[in-house]
């Protein structure tokens, strides 16, 4: 009986040894792991500012990171930089804005194209207006104009792919594509009672500033198709040339056109406007003081009669200017209300070619209006029908012409 007792003292004694020994280790291992989760925060959150970007628990990243590496069937599909490039992606795709995006550096690339007017696809600006994909412009002389493809047309499908879940660059990463290939969009239009087709055979895209011609003796007829890089250039040998002529009034024409670089909108104003006159006002919220853009003193047409046309493809820089004028000369607006692309980006240039095109503010017209989502009301209304563009006929142009022929 004595040695059971005592052999039980043992057994307990060898127990507790164990037990505490192993709760010493599970502290060890859980303190280990906080250790690593301090580690891994330090790291995501260094630099951060704001103690609720501080207070996030990057591990959970890092573990999801860890076990598709560790855990997922086809490890050849892993790359590394691809794999960074999507979490980056999909963090900025969770602001839910069409026109902040994370761009890799073939996307990069694609989009400097863009704005320097030279690239290969189907050549049409396209955007998001209350959660739908449509088309804001086809561009000047591009398979998607001759294709008959208008400002406004919603974009249901490309190819097989329904578009209800799309991003504007998810879309324009498959309209694009190599010059001579073919692309299918299933399109909708205000009117129709359903879809169609419309096959595009993908081409070179060199898309110009400008044309201009002298109208009814007297007229500058000015027709902006972006603002491009080499647009304040263009228009700068334009003007020129009109001094050559006639001239006595202008119809400016920004119907279809989806904007581009705010300076270069800027610059182009300021041919319209005396100087220091106010084109544009960047709003930037709570955040920091708003900064104005002034007209920089070309203003060698400020004294002209001037009729600006714009339509549901005018957008974002085109939409400025033509804020510019109205609010600082009461120029007449005539056609149809404006697509309402009133954000500002900021492209970002990052590491390995990649960028960030961010919204850092809204643009306003000189009188404070915001172009967001509304656009621009015109103070004529005038539509172009089914027929009229058959028939190539152009009531816009024609009452613009009229009203602007009226001016004294």
């Amino acid at each position: 009986m004595g040695i059971k007792s005592s052999l039980k003292k043992v057994l307990v004694i060898v127990t507790l040894v164990i037990l505490v020994l192993a709760s010493t280790g599970f502290g060890f291992y859980l303190g280990q792991q906080d250790a690593e989760k301090r580690i891994i925060n330090n790291i995501f959150t260094q630099g951060a500012s704001d103690q609720e970007t501080k207070n996030l628990d990057f591990t959970l990243f890092w573990n999801v990171w860890q076990s598709l590496k560790e855990k997922f069937i086809d490890q050849n599909r892993f790359d590394n930089q691809k794999m960074l490039y999507g979490a980056i992606s999909g963090m900025v795709r969770s602001l839910n804005d069409p026109y902040t995006v994370f761009m890799d550096p073939e996307e990069s690339k694609k989009f400097l194209e863009d704005v320097s007017g030279k690239f290969e696809g189907v050549g049409m600006e396209v955007g998001q207006k209350k959660g739908q994909l449509q088309i804001i412009a086809p561009l000047e002389g591009t398979p998607a104009q001759k294709a008959g493809l208008r400002a406004g047309d919603k974009i249901v499908k490309i190819d097989d792919a329904f578009t209800s879940d799309m991003t504007v660059d998810d879309a324009v990463s498959q309209i694009r594509g190599k010059k001579d290939t073919q692309v299918v969009l299933t399109i909708f239009r205000e009117g129709w009672n359903n879809t169609k087709e419309f096959k595009l055979i993908r081409d070179i895209i060199e898309v110009p500033s400008l044309k201009w011609e002298v109208k009814e003796n007297d007229v500058a007829y000015i027709k902006l198709y972006q603002f491009s890089e080499k647009a304040s250039a263009d228009f700068r040998k334009t003007a020129l040339e009109i001094l050559r002529t006639p001239t006595k009034r202008i119809v400016l024409d920004l119907r279809n056109n989806p904007g581009g670089y705010l300076e270069v909108s800027q610059d182009i104003a300021s041919f319209f406007l005396e100087k220091d006159s106010l084109v544009a006002i960047e709003d930037f919220g709570d955040k920091k003081e708003q900064k104005k853009y002034l007209a920089q003193g070309n203003d060698i047409f400020s004294q002209l009669p001037l009729v600006v046309l714009i339509n549901q493809g005018s957008a974002s820089a085109a939409e400025i200017l033509a804020g510019a004028l109205r609010d600082n000369r009461q120029i007449k607006l005539v056609g149809e209300t404006s697509f309402g692309k009133g954000s500002v980006q900021e492209l970002e240039n990052l590491t390995g070619g990649s960028s960030l095109k961010i919204t850092v503010a809204k643009w306003l017209t000189p009188k404070g209006q915001s172009i967001s989502d509304h656009g621009l009301t015109p103070d004529v209304q005038v539509e172009i029908t089914d027929e009229d563009y058959q028939k190539e006929r152009d009531p816009q142009l024609d009452k613009a012409l009229e009203i602007v022929k009226e001016i004294r």
